[in-house]
């Protein structure tokens, strides 16, 4: 048995962007299932939710992304129409009811950040990338079980470097992590990138999940709370028990705010 942690981000690593209200926070969400299951479990089910209600061939998948969904732009259009919608988003929080995962999330306040720490420049993503990998160490050892993880591509040169990051931190550990605990859980020491068009399931799940923990990150930690009731919110409401926490606590375990 092995798991994986598929993670998918809201936000940017720009530290000139954070006095900006709207871009000052970063948000890293992994989503964490065990590797038969995707196969048995998640991959068929997501595909049978796609193509129940979206148009699409073998050829060229149709792949779940949250921002062209909103917008009901092709391949979504479906979504236009209210009774469609309705009943895609009833399936889509059954699906997630049922389905077996848990959810950790990293969110770092940049302009904190910047503030606090004036020469220090750890890109911010590489920082959040490596405490998600602390908290999946974490979860691992409680399981017992192995693991690697999975981020979706963000280009090139971006992808080399978090990959490179991602390999410093397996080879010398960690503030809290040796590097010998992380390569007895972590079982790669390079770090899997794949394309949104490779259609993995976990990637699209985690891209569905991540801005609604980001919200509730923002909420718990006193950050900010719009008081809107969103479909967000329902989402939330089938996730919560999802959050990886240690007994009752889940600061610390399945959030984690940065610094």
């Amino acid at each position: 048995m092995k798991y994986r942690l598929y993670i998918d981000e809201v936000g940017n690593n720009d530290m000139g962007s954070s006095t900006n209200p709207n871009h000052r926070f970063l948000c890293l969400t992994g989503v964490l299932f065990e590797l038969d299951y995707v196969k048995t479990v998640i991959t068929p089910d997501v595909e049978a939710l796609k193509n129940k209600y979206f148009e699409s061939h073998p050829d060229d998948p149709i792949i779940l992304h949250r921002k062209e969904m909103i917008n009901k732009k092709h391949p979504f259009k479906a979504l236009l129409d209210p009774t469609v919608e309705n009943e895609f988003n009833a399936e889509f929080l059954h699906l997630l009811g049922k389905l077996t995962f848990k959810t950790i999330t990293v969110l770092i306040d940049k302009l904190e950040h910047q503030s606090k720490y004036a020469t220090w420049r750890y890109d911010p993503y590489h920082y959040c990338m490596a405490i998600m990998l602390e908290k999946y160490y974490l979860r691992l050892k409680e399981v017992g079980i192995m693991g690697d993880l999975m981020f979706e591509s963000r280009g090139g040169k971006e992808d080399m470097r978090l990959k490179e990051s991602y390999r410093n931190v397996f080879m010398n550990g960690t503030d809290w992590i040796k590097a010998e605990d992380i390569k007895e859980t972590i079982t790669s020491s390079e770090l899997k990138i794949k394309p949104k068009s490779a259609n993995i399931a976990g990637l699209q799940i985690a891209d569905l999940l991540a801005y609604p923990l980001y919200r509730y990150a923002l909420k718990f930690y006193a950050l900010k709370d719009d008081g809107r009731d969103t479909f967000n919110e329902q989402i939330l409401e089938i996730i919560k028990p999802k959050i990886f926490k240690n007994g009752n606590k889940i600061d610390g375990y399945g959030l984690k705010k940065l610094p």
